[in-house]
């Protein structure tokens, strides 16, 4: 689930085409015509067809000849292994952003805990867009600060890959405000640098969005 780092035209094509179907604006099985798309990005086919290719690969997209190519997406299943995968890398995570965590990032954190936790205590839409928000910074910030560039961008994939699954688990008003607790938590432990506290609560926390998502009937239940 790597990014595609090419910078040519087929590589912008592919990276713009892969966010709007982890952000779904295609929907599963919606055919991706090769003009249509042309003329939207003002290129021609050939990039389309090699970013196309790009996606097939990832699993994002299925290409049937002589028909065409057609969003695969993510599946409930593919939620649920991605969020079970992710509940040992988040604290695997978490032990190395105490190890290797510098204050400016502490301060970073902190920082995005104090605007967190101002707005669990509003209410609306707009507020719940924000938490949501707030939510994948401060998991970025964690991720930089573990100081593995691999783990950092294999998180980071995996976060776009259940873009709207974990949107969908924040705007819960109630798992919002219980995911900001457990992120003050986490926070905790990585200043008192107890890396097997932060280790099992980065754990933990991804578990409990699990539950939250199974109870929405967002990943499989058991």
């Amino acid at each position: 689930m790597g990014e595609y780092q090419d910078n040519s035209l087929s590589s912008r094509v592919f990276q713009k085409l892969r966010n709007d179907i982890l952000e779904g604006k295609y929907k599963e099985h919606e055919e991706l015509r090769e003009n249509t798309l042309g003329k939207e990005l003002g290129v021609s086919r050939t990039p389309v067809r090699e970013a196309l290719r790009q996606l097939e690969l990832e699993g994002l997209v299925t290409i049937i000849p002589n028909k065409g190519a057609y969003v695969t997406g993510i599946s409930t299943k593919d939620v649920n292994d991605i969020y079970m995968i992710r509940s040992t890398l988040e604290g695997l995570c978490a032990r190395w952003a105490t190890e290797n965590i510098t204050e400016e990032q502490l301060d970073a954190l902190e920082e995005t805990m104090i605007i967190s936790e101002f707005h669990a205590k509003k209410e609306g839409n707009g507020c719940a867009e924000q938490m949501a928000q707030l939510d994948g910074k401060f998991h970025s910030i964690l991720y930089e600060a573990s100081n593995s560039r691999i783990l950092c961008r294999v998180l980071m994939d995996f976060h776009k890959y259940v873009q709207q699954a974990r949107k969908t688990s924040i705007l819960s008003e109630e798992r919002a405000r219980k995911s900001i607790r457990e992120h003050r938590q986490i926070l905790r432990a990585i200043k008192e640098q107890d890396a097997d506290t932060a280790e099992q609560l980065a754990n933990e926390h991804i578990l409990h969005v699990i539950e939250n998502l199974k109870r929405q009937g967002l990943t499989e239940t058991e």
